[in-house]
């Protein structure tokens, strides 16, 4: 049997691949107009789940939500359902769902027991007449939010064969002015914009977040902001620090000569890797947080910057002006076997790798146009996803076909944003300040799903 999976199969990152029609069950058809990179969705009714509580209506408000923003899918007006049912057992009548035009159908209940939640859910193939999956969810009432995130991821997961994303955090740099001052704050928040919180007072300026590969900590560099004889401001006394999510506990990470800045975790956690500033000169270093030692990876007098790890950990990308432009380079992550990435005009900055490695995603600046663009490892296949006044900062979701990137405004204002590998299906992201500089967290697995 021809299933959902199938369909979607490598359509969220392949927008190259020449034009065709996927089957998307067993009679119905999905067609992927590659020119324009653009998927009809899915069509998606989820009926309010069952339970005396009025969580039942708000996890089915946050799933569909979570659908709909990854541009696949798309709601059924709830005020076109005919089928209504009298509890979970029931068995959906297809043909009701079917002249709504209704491609997946999503039928749930929510049991109380104590401070604890149990959700249980059945996701239905409309067409084919089938029951694709069905799951229960438990855990603690408060965390009702992540378990509708995990049903979302669920149901994404299953009807495109990727892997999720929706379950996952944001760390970002919140931006105000306050008494004509700039203020730079770290800030948390689900990947929905929900639960937001800010995670330092403002007394020094933050900038460069990323997350721990346990997301227990998150590591940054924190400066105090002073002004040159010609006005300009610049960072002084600054460092790396690391911030115990759980805790609360922050500590000073490096031992090097002059200002250390862009820090970024191993895959493994054991180590950062981070760039320093000495005399006008940039190098790239690491530091072990067991044996608290720093080694120095690159050498000479140019600048190099923005070093991210490959997923394997055995790789670096960065940024180095060494051949006379900006541009984008990689090395054995013992510092060894540099080579240059990127070519063409203008500049290359802030590389990151995807989670799954099979691209790089980048900033580039040319002709005074700024481009948020993607290339293969090997520097092939490099295409610009997002343009605007000023673009920067790019961050990859959990599951590598996802990327959030600060814009900024004409105006000032800077927000973040949300796009597909693809180049389509861009939206900002809601934060109650000027947002810059995000980071993705792991995928957080702390619910149980039998």
């Amino acid at each position: 049997m021809m299933n959902l999976r199938h369909f979607f199969v490598f359509c969220v990152g392949l927008v190259e691949i020449l034009g065709l029609t996927i089957p998307f069950i067993s009679t119905a058809e999905v067609v992927i107009d590659i020119n324009r990179g653009v998927i009809k969705p899915t069509k998606v009714a989820i009926p309010v789940f069952h339970g005396s509580t009025p969580l039942a209506q708000d996890i089915v408000h946050v799933v569909m939500h979570d659908l709909e923003t990854s541009g696949l899918f798309s709601s059924v007006d709830p005020q076109a359902y005919i089928q209504s049912f009298s509890s979970f057992a029931v068995e959906p009548r297809f043909e009701d769902w079917h002249l709504i035009h209704a491609q997946i159908l999503v039928h749930g209940e929510v049991v109380f027991s104590g401070d604890k939640i149990n959700v249980a859910f059945k996701v239905y193939d409309i067409v084919s007449q089938q029951i694709l999956d069905q799951f229960s969810l438990s855990g603690q009432a408060t965390a009702w939010r992540q378990i509708a995130h995990m049903i979302a991821d669920t149901i994404y997961s299953r009807i495109t064969g990727e892997k999720p994303y929706f379950n996952s955090r944001i760390v970002y740099i919140a931006e105000t002015r306050e008494k004509k001052r700039l203020v730079k704050r770290l800030a948390l928040m689900d990947f929905d914009g929900a639960n937001h919180k800010f995670l330092t007072k403002g007394e020094t300026l933050v900038i460069t977040p990323r997350f721990s590969p346990t997301q227990q900590e998150i590591t940054y560099f924190s400066y105090v902001e002073a002004i040159n004889a010609r006005g300009r401001r610049y960072p002084k006394g600054g460092r790396i620090y690391r911030f115990n999510l759980q805790t609360g506990h922050t500590e000073t990470i490096g031992n090097v000569r002059g200002i250390s800045f862009a820090p970024r975790y191993a895959p493994d956690g054991k180590s950062l890797i981070f760039s320093a500033v000495h005399k006008g000169i940039s190098s790239i270093y690491t530091f072990d947080l067991q044996t608290r030692k720093t080694r120095r990876l690159t050498h000479g007098n140019c600048i190099d910057t923005s070093p991210c790890y490959s997923p394997d950990g055995q790789q670096i990308v960065f940024n180095s002006d060494r051949g006379g432009t900006q541009q984008l380079y990689i090395m054995d992550a013992n510092g060894e076997n540099v080579r240059r990435l990127s070519f063409g005009p203008g500049r290359f900055a802030t590389p990151v790798w995807s989670p799954r490695g099979d691209w790089i995603a980048f900033t580039r600046i040319a002709a005074g146009i700024f481009y948020i663009g993607v290339m293969c490892p090997d520097g092939t296949g490099q295409r610009m996803i997002a343009t605007g006044y000023i673009l920067e900062g790019p961050t990859w979701a959990p599951n590598g076909r996802v990327l959030i990137f600060t814009r900024q405004e004409r105006s000032g204002k800077t927000r973040l944003y949300s796009i597909d590998v693809t180049g389509f299906n861009e939206f900002c992201i809601p934060t109650p300040k000027d947002a810059s500089d995000a980071a993705w967290s792991p995928l957080i697995q702390s619910t149980k799903m039998q």
